[in-house]
């Protein structure tokens, strides 16, 4: 048995399969999500969703799911499954057998005699999705009807039955283009076989996405369903359909279905699970190279980029891509400022904190590589625009104050990493000097003086790291002020000042960094990562549901993040050296049994913050996985 498989018990038991998701993506930015099962549950499911540049450069649902028949000696059996309201139909999963990932999704239908085989690949460099029939047994003639339910729209939308829709095709090689709005990109759907087309154009009503329903969206859909492929299949046969962007040649799928799949890494254990998910992330298209956040919703983040990329590149010795990476995130700074979200003129710029992680991020570099010359040769300028342009002020009252420390932030703008806003404003506005912030700031200088030899960089360091301690530091209870505004100090007990302890230039003593790390261990510590609030402070949240403004309210008072643990363990394994490496070790190791749980060999946005700490947010997320893989990088060599 493989290190990922789920049984025929639990695949007909809807509450357990349903909430287990599988993502699989492209180089190009394409990529695939469903359930275990084949039902979609989301907006942002299915089986081809691709960039469509001539529209919005954001991403499509193309092919929503596909509904597979087969039919034997007159009876049909269809393995499809969609909600409906008040009921699942048809019910196809009661035929599966089991799921196996290894290295790709495989699902096995019994249906009688007929044991019929599905494998699902996403092409490395084109939009392109192949799935591969296998008819393993079968005591008489058997075929198969492919039934496309196709949605042709932006994944933050749904799909509404109208007369727009263009219900004519043209044929393809073994197969046919449809194009339901002259704005899209065509869709090829095409088989390895001969086969017949039936048109039969018809909209199916009202189809539900339960996970948005629980998340207060709108949650029903209409998808068009232009007809069925029909073809007939020998027991040993294999039959490859396929649903691209462009053209593909039938005689050539099953060439290419093995080349593809000789590139897998197989997902034989926890860490290849993670390095897996870790090349999910890196998307190189138009000569740029990104990461995205998160699937299945998010863009590309400039923090989250510079704090995911060290992980999810440099333990496997990929160099280069996180140059390509650094080299397309240094073409967007934008004076000091490094875009939040999105890139070009499509950019906000409200994070304070990206600049900061840009200076770490390469630090992670010359670490792993030893290679300091690349970095001052190529963003040395970078960084001194950066560093002058916080001197002297930017956007979003962002600038430094007569003791050297950093102030940020007007009303209604999230500048920090803790950036939810609903429709109060930002629910942890955090303006003022803001703890790690500021230990980002004297970590850069001090960097900073490193590559330069500054003297006035070295200077300033000195003067922040006196006004850090004086302004942030409270000897009696033993831990940092998250945010002080003036004579305001916040004493909540949250993870932003422990970067003032894992960073390479830390301005704090070693008995500081072990008060804090104690009172972190003690109160934000969780199996699944830090929480973002201590459970003692009134304003806990330790349940992360509801509608978005509810969600918003939880989601850094009380919510556990994954990533955090990266600089969690680099802080205690500085501390306590060999001595502590058994319980970092066990951190990660609590992480195994999440590769079987929402999202299928991957690792969480966020969990709750009270037990279980169940999984939630996005089902795959480039910081959680890159922190993780940085940190048993770290272990390894202590």
């Amino acid at each position: 048995m493989s290190y990922i498989h789920f049984d025929k018990t639990q695949l007909v038991n809807l509450n357990y399969s349903l909430d287990r998701e599988i993502i699989r993506t492209n180089r190009g930015g394409s990529y695939t999500s469903t359930t275990i099962i084949g039902c979609n549950t989301r907006k942002y499911h299915g089986l081809l969703v691709s960039p469509q540049p001539e529209i919005d450069s954001q991403l499509h649902v193309l092919l929503s799911s596909v509904h597979e028949t087969v039919i034997q000696r007159g009876a049909s059996f269809n393995l499809g499954i969609s909600k409906y309201p008040g009921n699942y139909s048809p019910r196809g999963h009661k035929y599966l057998e089991d799921f196996d990932t290894e290295p790709i999704p495989k699902l096995t239908y019994r249906v009688g005699g007929v044991v019929l085989q599905k494998e699902l690949i996403l092409d490395t460099n084109r939009d392109r999705v192949m799935i591969k029939y296998t008819l393993l047994e079968a005591h008489s003639p058997t075929k198969i009807k492919i039934s496309p339910f196709l949605a042709f729209r932006g994944y933050h939308e749904l799909s509404k039955a109208n007369d727009r829709v263009d219900k004519n095709f043209t044929k393809a090689p073994n197969g046919a283009i449809f194009q339901l709005y002259p704005e899209y990109s065509p869709l090829y759907l095409q088989l390895s076989k001969k086969n017949t087309f039936h048109a039969d154009p018809n909209w199916y009503y009202n189809i539900e996405y339960i996970q948005e329903r629980e998340r207060g969206y709108d949650y029903q859909e209409d998808l068009f369903v232009p007809g069925y492929f029909e073809f007939d299949i020998a027991k040993g046969e294999s039959v490859i359909f396929s649903a691209g962007l462009t053209e593909a040649d039938p005689a050539t799928r099953q060439k290419a279905f093995d080349k593809e799949l000789a590139r897998r890494i197989p997902r034989s254990n926890f860490e290849n699970c993670l390095l897996n998910s870790a090349g999910q992330f890196i998307q190189k298209r138009d000569g740029k190279t990104h990461v995205i956040a998160g699937y299945p919703w998010f863009g590309w983040w400039g923090r989250d980029t510079f704090i995911a990329s060290p992980g999810l590149t440099l333990p496997q010795g990929d160099f280069d891509t996180f140059l390509e990476i650094m080299d397309t995130m240094a073409s967007d700074l934008h004076g000091p400022l490094f875009p939040n979200v999105g890139s070009g003129v499509m950019r906000n710029m409200n994070s304070i904190d990206a600049p900061l992680w840009f200076f770490w991020s390469l630090q992670q570099y010359i670490k792993f590589s030893g290679n300091s010359k690349t970095v001052k040769k190529k963003y040395l300028s970078k960084l001194e625009t950066i560093i002058n342009g916080y001197i002297n002020g930017t956007d979003n009252n962002i600038h430094m104050q007569e003791n050297g420390l950093i102030y940020g932030g007007v009303e209604g703008v999230a500048l920090t990493w803790m950036d939810a806003v609903n429709s109060d404003g930002p629910v942890t506005p955090r303006i003022g000097c803001a703890v790690e912030i500021n230990a980002l700031w004297y970590n850069a200088l001090s960097f900073y003086h490193e590559l330069s030899g500054d003297e006035e960089a070295k200077s300033l360091a000195e003067k922040v790291k006196a006004s850090f301690n004086q302004t942030f530091w409270n000897e009696k209870k033993g831990y940092l002020a998250d945010v002080v505004q003036g004579e305001h100090k916040d004493w909540s007990i949250r993870p932003n000042m422990l970067f003032a302890v894992s960073l390479p230039h830390s301005p704090l003593e070693e008995s500081q960094m072990d008060s804090i790390l104690e009172i972190i261990k003690s109160k934000l510590l969780t199996p699944r990562g830090l929480r973002t609030l201590s459970p003692e402070d009134p304003g806990y949240k330790g349940y992360y549901f509801g509608d978005q403004y509810v969600r918003d309210r939880a989601y850094h008072n009380g919510t556990v993040w994954p990533w955090l643990l990266g600089s969690f363990a680099e802080g205690y394994l500085r501390l306590h050296g060999k001595s502590g490496k058994h319980f970092i070790e066990k951190i990660i190791k609590e992480f195994d049994s999440v590769m079987t749980q929402y999202g299928v060999g991957t690792v969480a946005e966020i969990y709750d913050g009270d037990p279980p700490h169940r999984p939630k947010g996005s089902i795959s997320q480039a910081w959680s996985v890159g922190e993780l893989l940085r940190m048993m990088y770290l272990v390894k060599q202590v």
